[in-house]
């Protein structure tokens, strides 16, 4: 048996003469879509696999193909007989442009084997000097197929070495995936051996030394790891002691390391390969002498293998000295590697000498992280998921680390400015001109329309990808940009909430048995049913004090939060949003919310509540005097007139019977309407008759609050409502249920028809854990049930009408609860990168997109 190893992500190429068993191979060792047939190509375009008139089209098929599969990070094997240097060069070349390594697997076969095997096929008839040819050609490519660009390259002669052949799939160097940290990631050092110390004992970690007192390791008690971003070396004092500590740290598993551009550098001056010695070079090169030759060769080896980028943590991080744009996460190529060294450039230099770097962080909108250096920062900052780690501490700047994945910061000044930089440091205020001193840096938290136009895909935690269409983002964009509050306090929008499925007879068409065999059928044992609040879905986002809000919120003086519809539009004007988030204010204060949300350090500053704010009218005025009143009054007054000429025609003797039942009955239907709608309307005079129902926590600045159960959601909003002497705040009712006991479910219904004889809206069935994952995945985090005349709004004041509910119960109900379960994980979503502290951007992308998913073709009614 003889091991093949390649890249788990590469082009393998199969080089063999015709007969020599290349599809058999690929077939035996690869996957039915991983391979690439010359022959199934020409098929396609020509409806004949020999047609050899047709190669040229069937190249084209093929390399485009290979393009997609590469562009997604898929293995991909190409099966033609490739013995042409100008066949290989193609394929070298499209591995290069996708930045993959391409690997050569040559099944080299005796000549009469190939004949033989090609006169056993009916499907092929090859003349012996074709087979004859390609065998000449193959012995004349062997010796070069290195020169060609090939990475890995596997020669396997005659077929007892093809059928032992067995194939191996190896990780890139630079993937490391199953490495979750935690790290300890260090911006650059350039030998600032003592600040390093110093760091690291900052950090927690014990430097462990040598006889003769040398920094050789250090080890942290929690297993934590340090990760060097590069550029250990030159300029600074002491770069042979930052590489002895590292490199030990490194062998001893408590460090991991990627090469900076002075390594690089460093490495071919150890070669005695020609370079310019300067920018600190000559510096460590003189301090080298003084070692041993055994600890210069080991330095040369230590930075000669390091990796130039690594992926850790599932994908979530990416370091790398310079950075590196999201086509290159986990991608092998020089151009790659070039990136991560040096980063971007435009091939000019400065008044200074250095080069131009292209701000590659502005235009990044990868889902990982990538943290680097290179290029000094006075202060650390985000810039779209990225931040540069090195902050002069060669030049008397400061030793920078970031905790991952706690993203906190650590820092130790510079002991002395070390070396004189040939462009002057950039000071704290000239920082917003970006850490290369180029003017223009996007700001993180600036919106740019590019971010939200066009079709868009929205990485969740919860729900994997969620697609927005192009339609739909721009109905998105008209209601956002005209109607939305101030972007910066539009950190969330609540998802559409699910019904529940249709009762399948009686005169109801929602009941909350269908609910609760939903849940059951989910896995769920136990709901909580809690009351419908006959006012409009209200988001609070709450400052502690005017301070917060425009420190944390950027928001001028005056403004403490923000109280907005689902769709994000305002309810109030700015005075009265702000009497109503005094009184909420007052109510956390007084009750300690802030000190029992804090996270037990210190208070929490700011948080966000889902609540319902009534009446409905609040927000539907217009929409009640236009449609509902209208219709209405239009209803109980031609009705009338309608049935009084109707009973005359009776009387008559006319054979009316059937029109006058019909026409009484929605006379009787049109006052239920009225009815139903004007319990969603009172006067209101400021906060005077303005009720808000907290039922929900759903972030602080220490975090999100999903996994508590809703019980203790619940009780938070009981301790507000209790310390609000105004009245405004309300509380909501509610009911635990056991959907194992027959008793529980009979006592929940029976709640729910008192509900809703009373006149109220219905209920909210919800897992009372809250987040749930089930048997098929994410389940509802809440299904309504509405009752009988409540849905007179939705449906229409004659939709009881026994011909009308046979015609509603057929509503089809899968696009709306699929819409509501990705709302909720976008929703989710945007409060976890905002409690993350990621840019503004990253959490409009997740809000935006809930707000365009409203445009889906979704029946409303539901």
């Amino acid at each position: 048996m003889t091991t093949l190893t390649i890249p788990a992500l590469s082009l393998v190429v199969l080089v063999g003469a015709s007969g020599s068993g290349k599809s058999t191979f690929a077939a035996r060792h690869f996957g039915p879509f991983e391979t690439l047939s010359s022959d199934f190509c020409r098929g396609l375009v020509s409806n004949d696999v020999n047609a050899q008139d047709a190669t040229a089209s069937a190249f084209d098929v093929l390399h485009h193909i290979a393009g997609k599969r590469l562009d997604a990070g898929l293995l991909t094997v190409v099966d033609a007989t490739n013995v042409q240097q100008s066949a290989r060069r193609s394929l070298v070349d499209l591995a290069r442009a996708h930045d993959v390594l391409p690997v050569a697997i040559v099944l080299d076969v005796p000549e009469q084997v190939c004949l033989d095997r090609n006169a056993a096929r009916a499907d092929r008839d090859l003349p012996a000097h074709v087979v004859r040819r390609h065998r000449d050609q193959l012995r004349r490519s062997l010796r070069g197929l290195g020169r060609e660009g090939f990475r890995t390259i596997h020669v396997l002669k005659g077929t007892e070495a093809i059928d032992a052949a067995v194939i191996e799939r190896q990780p890139l160097r630079s993937d490391r995936r199953e490495d979750h940290g935690p790290f300890d990631v260090i911006g650059d050092v350039h030998g600032c051996r003592s600040e390093l110390e110093t760091l690291l004992g900052r950090l927690g970690y014990a430097v462990v030394h040598d006889t003769q007192g040398r920094a050789v390791d250090a080890v942290h008690p929690e297993g934590r790891r340090a990760l060097f971003v590069g550029d250990l070396v030159d300029r600074g004092p002491d770069s042979a002691g930052v590489l002895r500590l590292a490199m030990g740290m490194v062998a001893a598993g408590n460090a991991l390391a990627v090469p900076g551009n002075h390594e690089n550098k460093l490495v071919r001056a150890l070669d005695g390969r020609r370079v310019q010695v300067s920018h600190g070079l000559e510096t460590t090169l003189a301090q080298l002498e003084d070692e041993t030759d055994e600890f210069r060769t080991a330095v040369r080896d230590f930075c000669d293998g390091l990796v130039a980028h690594l992926v850790l943590d599932d994908g979530n991080l990416v370091v790398a000295h310079a950075g590196l744009k999201e086509s290159f996460h986990n991608r092998a190529s020089g151009r790659v590697r070039a990136f991560a060294l040096y980063g971007d450039t435009t091939g000019e230099t400065d008044e200074f000498g250095l080069p131009v770097r292209l701000p590659w962080a502005e235009e990044y909108r990868g889902r990982a992280m990538v943290l680097y250096g290179h290029t000094p920062t006075p202060a650390p900052t985000w810039v779209n998921n990225t931040m540069c780690l090195d902050t002069g501490c060669v030049f008397g700047g400061h030793l920078t680390a970031l905790r991952y994945p706690e993203k906190e910061l650590v820092q130790v000044p510079a002991e002395q400015v070390w070396y004189e930089p040939a462009r002057p440091f950039p000071t704290a205020q000239g920082a917003a001109d970006g850490p290369d001193g180029q003017v223009g840096r996007r700001d993180p938290d600036v919106l740019d329309v590019t971010d939200v136009l066009g079709k868009r895909v929205v990485e969740t935690g919860l729900h994997g990808r969620v697609t927005v269409a192009e339609e739909n983002a721009a109905g998105a964009l008209e209601v956002m940009s005209r109607f939305a509050v101030d972007p910066r306090w539009l950190v969330y929008l609540p998802p559409t909430m699910s019904p529940c499925a249709t009762a399948p007879d009686g005169d109801l068409l929602e009941h909350p048995d269908q609910a609760f065999d939903a849940y059951a059928g989910d896995g769920v044992d136990q709901v909580v049913c809690e009351e419908k609040h006959m006012g409009s879905r209200a988001v609070v986002l709450l400052c502690r004090d005017a301070d917060v809000a425009a420190g944390r919120f950027g928001m001028p003086a005056g403004t403490t939060g923000v109280v907005h519809t689902r769709t994000g539009r305002p309810f109030f004007d700015d005075a009265r949003t702000e009497q109503l988030l005094a009184v909420v204010r007052t109510a956390a204060t007084t009750a300690g919310l802030w000190d029992r949300l804090g996270g037990g350090r210190a208070p929490a500053d700011w948080l966000v509540l889902d609540c319902e704010l009534m009446p409905w009218s609040v927000k539907a005025g217009e929409l009640l005097r236009t449609q509902y009143a209208a219709v209405g009054a239009a209803a109980r007054s031609a009705l009338p007139v309608a049935t009084a000429a109707l009973e005359a025609a009776a009387t008559a003797g006319l054979p009316v019977e059937e029109l006058l039942g019909r026409t009484r009955s929605r006379h009787t239907n049109a006052h239920a309407f009225s009815d139903a709608y004007r319990r969603y309307v009172w006067p209101t005079d400021g906060l005077d008759g303005v009720h808000l129902a907290p039922f929900q926590v759903l972030a602080t600045d220490t975090g999100t609050f999903e996994t508590r159960d809703h019980l203790w959601h619940l009780d938070v909003a009981d301790t507000l409502v209790e310390a609000d002497p105004t009245g405004v705040l309300t509380g909501t009712r509610r009911l635990v249920v056991d959907l194992q006991q027959p008793d529980s479910r009979a006592a929940a219904v029976t709640w729910w028809h008192e509900l809703t004889t009373a006149g109220g809206e219905g209920m909210v069935v919800k897992p009372l854990a809250n987040l749930v994952r089930g048997r098929r995945g994410l389940v509802q985090p809440g299904i309504k049930v509405r009752g009988r005349e409540y849905l007179r709004i939705i449906y229409g004041p004659d939709y009881t009408e026994p011909q009308h509910l046979t015609r509603l119960r057929s509503r089809h109900l899968g696009r709306k609860r699929s819409l509501a379960l990705r709302e909720y994980a976008l929703g989710l979503e945007a409060l976890t990168r905002l409690t993350a502290g990621e840019p503004l951007w990253r959490v409009h992308e997740a809000v935006f997109a809930v707000l365009a998913l409203e445009s889906e073709a979704v029946d409303p009614r539901l």
